[in-house]
């Protein structure tokens, strides 16, 4: 097995274990949370009038079916998801709302796609897990009509998002053998670099690139962060694999790691992300 298919077998077994049974549980919880930026990308998709719109990495459906909504909603709205637990909620919630979005599990770095299928590709946290981003993106861009719209969103360095680290480093101690995170392999700060990202896109096929730092501020409820923490993330999947006591004594300790952020009832913090587009 070569190293890409490592890689992509590492992802696929992590989003259809407990990392991705972790996300469709707190579902409600990550939807609040970063629905900043799913506004973004309805925004975007609206400026950009598309009427074929592909969601990458769509998770639980969140940023997919808020498309959908919009009164002047494109005709087509697919999301595309390697959890199939993640993939099977979306579905449900679809269903569940009447949505004509659709859902496919797949893999979008290889997934056949309709060629030319679509006028606008986004995401939202969704395209830092390929094994091969070049494969990937150049996959989104044949899947993309000649004059169509990428419209992406990712996280910049960790270094500018401590709050996305707190439990690893609070529980470093407690957990000596957490995996180190890092940059150049697929994960949440594989863009962090804009120079790479800007290769990315170029070698891909990508033209008019554009990235733009925003700074969102997010909110979630403080009674939702012990189930954040434990549950997400290198701690939440250490987490899984540890008993009582050792894990209580774990969750108390990370928790008083996040008291700065915390405000009365909420928890507080700033996003720094990327605002990336580009034309195929």
């Amino acid at each position: 097995m070569n190293a890409m298919s490592r890689l992509d077998d590492e992802q696929a077994k992590r989003w259809n274990g407990p990392a991705g049974q972790a996300w469709v549980d707190l579902q409600g919880v990550l939807d609040r949370l970063f629905e900043p930026f799913e506004d973004l990308l309805v925004e975007a998709v609206s400026a950009s009038r598309g009427e074929r719109v592909l969601d990458v990495g769509c998770g639980t459906g969140s940023t997919t079916l808020a498309v959908a909504r919009q009164p002047n909603a494109p005709r087509r709205c697919v999301g595309i998801d390697v959890s199939e637990p993640m993939i099977a909620a979306a579905r449900a919630r679809a269903e569940r709302e009447g949505s004509s979005a659709t859902f496919i599990h797949g893999n979008a770095q290889n997934h056949v796609l309709e060629r030319a299928g679509f006028d606008v590709v986004i995401s939202r946290f969704g395209v830092m897990f390929f094994a091969d981003a070049v494969a990937a993106f150049s996959n989104l861009r044949h899947a993309t009509t000649s004059d169509g719209w990428l419209h992406v969103i990712a996280w910049r360095s960790a270094a500018e998002n401590p709050f996305m680290t707190t439990a690893e480093r609070a529980a470093a101690p407690l957990l000596p053998n957490l995996p180190a995170r890092r940059s150049d392999s697929p994960g949440q700060f594989a863009f962090a670099d804009p120079a790479r990202v800007n290769a990315v896109l170029a070698e891909s096929g990508w033209s008019e690139i554009d990235l733009r730092p925003i700074d969102v501020p997010c909110v979630m409820a403080k009674k939702d962060l012990i189930p954040y923490l434990s549950r997400l993330g290198p701690v939440g999947a250490a987490l899984q694999g540890t008993k009582d006591p050792t894990r209580e004594n774990i969750v108390e300790t990370v928790a008083a790691a996040f008291e700065p952020y915390v405000h009365g009832a909420e928890v507080r913090f700033t996003a720094a992300c990327w605002m990336v587009r580009a034309r195929a």
